[in-house]
This record gives C-alpha cells, sequence and structure tokens, in this order.
C-alpha cells in the first residue's frame, strides 16, 4: 500500500502560481505511475496529470496542457505539480496516487483561486 502526503496548497490570485509536492517519505516511487487529481465541490474527482517516475513521460488533461506541468526530484521520492496562471475553476482539493488510482486517497491539498 504507497502512502502519499499532499502538500503545498494555498490560496492565491488569479493568475497566480503554485507547486504542490506529493511526498511518499522517503519511499521510492521509481516503480510507479503517479497522478495528481483534483475535486472541486459538487463535482466529481478528475485526473489532471500523470508521470511515469522511472522514465519521466508525462501526460496531462487536454484542457490544462501547458498551464500545469508534473515533475519529479532527483532521488524519485517526490512527484510535484507546478500551476501557472491559475483560475477560479482551479479551485479544489488535489490528490496524488498511483495511476490508475488505487487503495486509500490521502487528505489531500486544498487550493483556492480568488477571482
Amino acid at each position: 500500500q504507497l502512502q502519499v502526503v499532499e502538500s503545498g496548497g494555498n490560496v492565491v490570485p488569479f493568475g497566480g502560481s503554485l507547486r504542490l509536492s506529493c511526498d511518499a517519505s522517503g519511499v521510492t516511487l521509481d516503480p510507479y505511475v503517479i497522478g495528481w487529481f483534483r475535486q472541486a465541490e459538487g463535482k466529481e474527482r478528475e485526473a489532471v496529470a500523470c508521470m511515469s517516475v522511472r522514465g519521466g513521460s508525462t501526460n496531462y488533461a487536454p484542457s490544462l496542457e501547458g498551464r500545469f506541468t508534473i515533475s519529479r526530484d532527483s532521488a524519485k521520492n517526490i512527484v510535484f505539480l507546478r500551476m501557472d496562471n491559475l483560475k477560479p475553476e482551479d479551485t479544489g482539493v488535489y490528490y496524488c496516487n498511483r495511476f490508475p488510482p488505487r487503495g486509500f486517497w490521502g487528505q489531500g491539498t486544498q487550493v483556492t483561486v480568488s477571482s
């Protein structure tokens, strides 16, 4: 059971940026494809981006490509989500998990974009 902790969420103005972290607490994420997901209030959780940690290949939700960037640290213990030019519709709780998702979801990290 892979356990990760999300962090980095905050309240930011329209057009601002944030970097979220998905930390496996020292456990290597190398064998996994890791995804970032988000859930806005009253809506279903949706996939934002995913990355093959070993190979580095990435995929994005088409509507977000160009504003969001998924990356990893050199030790492959942390996967990041850089979000630029944030919009109010990006508001929600952001989670990371294996991709496709399995197991328990963490607490997530709240991102709020003010208009």
